[in-house]
C-alpha cells in the first residue's frame, strides 16, 4: 500500500542513514542531518542500481511515484533511466555542486567510518563550498577547478590540494550517472599537482600526522646544542620564518601576557605581527631565559658570539643532523607542516593565513581581521601545540 506523508513526515532521525520502502522499488531514505531524499532502486545489465529522485518535501510523495513509474517505463525501453535524466531540484533550477556533493555524502556516510564522513564533509565545507559551492555543477569548468586547488596550493598545502581535487573528482563521478553533469573536470587538473610523495614547494616539509610525531620526538631528543633545541621547538610550535626566530629579542615577548609581539622592521610584510604564546612555548622560552649566557638582547643567541643571533643555516644543520634532508625538512617548512595540518582540522582560513602573517592586500579588513581573530588565533595556537604533543606521543 506504501507510505503516507505523515508516515513520512514522523520518521524518526538515527545516528546513521536508514531507508524505509515505499513500493516498486521506491524508497525515502534518512539521513542523520534530517534530510529526506526519495531514491529509485532498480536492475539494469544485471547490476543494482540506485537513481535518486529528490529531496522531500520539495518532490512531495505523489511526484515522487510518478518519477518512479517514469523511470520504469525507461527500463522498458532497454534503457538506463540514470542516464537518460537529471533529477529534478523541487524548483526546477539546475542542481549546485553544494547540493549534489551533500548528497553523495549522505547517500554514502552510512557505508564510512563516522570520522571518514566527518573529515570530507569538513574539507568541502572549508576548502570548496565558498569558492564553487553556489555554482550549478554542470557549469564548473577545468579552470574553475584550476582555480581552486590553486588557491590553497599558493598556501603551501600542497598534500590538501591534492585531497580536495580527488575529493571533487568524486562528486562529478557521482554526479555524471545521475544526470547532472556530463564529465569530470576536475580529472583535467590532475597533472597541475605534484605526484604523491614530491613537492611544488620552495621548502620541504613534512606533513602526515606520522612523519610530525617522529619529527618532535627527534627534536627533543636533539644531542647538540640545548639553544638550537629550543629554537628547534620553538618555531615548531609558533611555525615563524627563521629570521623571525632567530633574531627574536627579549623586549618584543611578555610571558605573562604569553605574547610575542615582532616589529615591522622585521616581517616579510613590514607589519607588526603578534603570536600567541601556548603554554609550551612559555615554557620553552623561561628555559631559554635561564640560558642568557651574557646576551640581554637575543633569545636565541649565537653558538659562537653571544651577541649575536643564531647563524641562518644553525637550524637546518641541525635538522640534517637528526637524519632529514633537505628534500624532507626545512626550518620554513614547519610553516607548511602547519597549514596543513591546521588546514586539514578545520580552522578558518582568516585564522591561519593571518598567523601566516601573509600579505593582506586590503588594510582595513587587515586591522578588522586582527581584533576579530586573536581571540581564534589563540585558541588555536593552543591546540596546534596540544596537537603536536598528541602527535609526539603516539608510536
Amino acid at each position: 500500500m506504501g507510505l503516507t506523508v505523515k508516515q513520512i513526515e514522523a520518521l524518526p532521525v538515527k545516528g546513521k542513514l536508514y531507508r524505509v520502502l515505499d513500493a516498486d522499488g521506491l524508497y525515502i531514505e534518512v539521513a542523520p542531518s534530517g534530510s529526506r531524499l526519495w531514491r529509485f532502486r532498480y536492475r539494469f545489465g544485471g547490476k543494482g542500481k540506485m537513481l535518486a529522485l529528490g529531496k522531500f518535501p520539495d518532490v512531495p510523495l505523489k511526484r515522487a511515484r510518478e518519477l518512479r513509474d517514469d523511470a520504469k517505463q525507461v527500463l522498458r525501453l532497454g534503457l538506463d533511466p540514470a542516464k537518460q535524466r537529471r533529477p529534478p531540484q523541487g524548483d526546477g533550477e539546475a542542481p549546485t555542486f553544494e547540493q549534489v556533493a551533500r548528497e553523495w555524502v549522505e547517500a554514502f556516510s552510512n557505508e564510512w567510518a563516522a570520522k571518514t564522513t566527518a573529515t570530507r564533509r569538513g574539507r568541502l565545507e572549508l576548502h570548496v563550498f565558498p569558492y564553487i559551492g553556489g555554482m550549478p555543477i554542470s557549469a564548473i569548468t577545468a579552470q574553475d577547478m584550476l582555480r581552486l586547488v590553486q588557491r590553497i596550493q599558493a598556501r603551501g598545502a600542497v598534500d590538501m590540494a591534492r585531497r580536495v581535487r580527488a575529493l571533487c573528482s568524486q562528486v562529478f563521478r557521482y554526479g555524471v550517472p545521475l544526470g547532472v553533469v556530463d564529465r569530470d573536470p576536475a580529472a583535467d587538473v590532475r597533472g597541475v599537482l605534484p605526484p604523491q610523495g614530491k613537492t611544488l614547494r620552495h621548502h620541504a616539509a613534512l606533513t602526515s600526522p606520522g612523519q610530525v610525531g617522529a619529527l618532535m620526538r627527534s627534536i627533543d631528543e636533539f644531542q647538540g646544542s640545548l639553544v638550537v633545541r629550543l629554537a628547534l621547538q620553538t618555531v615548531a610550535y609558533t611555525f615563524v620564518r627563521s629570521s623571525e626566530l632567530r633574531r627574536a629579542t627579549w623586549d618584543e615577548v611578555d610571558l605573562k601576557r604569553k605574547e610575542w609581539r615582532i616589529p615591522a622592521e622585521r616581517m616579510k610584510a613590514r607589519r607588526p605581527h603578534v603570536v600567541p604564546l601556548a603554554r609550551q612555548v612559555v615554557a620553552i622560552l623561561e628555559q631559554a631565559r635561564e640560558l642568557r649566557r651574557g646576551s640581554p638582547e637575543y633569545v636565541f643567541p649565537g653558538l659562537r658570539v653571544a651577541s649575536q643571533p643564531l647563524s641562518e643555516n644553525t637550524l637546518n644543520a641541525a635538522l640534517r643532523r637528526l637524519g632529514y634532508s633537505k628534500e624532507e625538512m626545512t626550518t620554513h617548512g614547519f610553516r607548511s607542516t602547519a597549514s596543513t595540518l591546521l588546514y586539514e582540522n578545520g580552522w578558518p582560513e582568516d585564522a591561519v593565513e593571518r598567523q601566516l602573517a601573509h600579505i593582506e592586500e586590503n588594510q582595513v579588513r587587515a586591522a578588522y581581521d586582527h581584533a576579530k581573530f586573536m581571540k581564534k588565533r589563540r585558541e588555536m595556537m593552543q591546540w596546534y601545540a596540544d596537537h603536536l604533543d598528541a602527535l609526539k606521543a603516539r608510536r
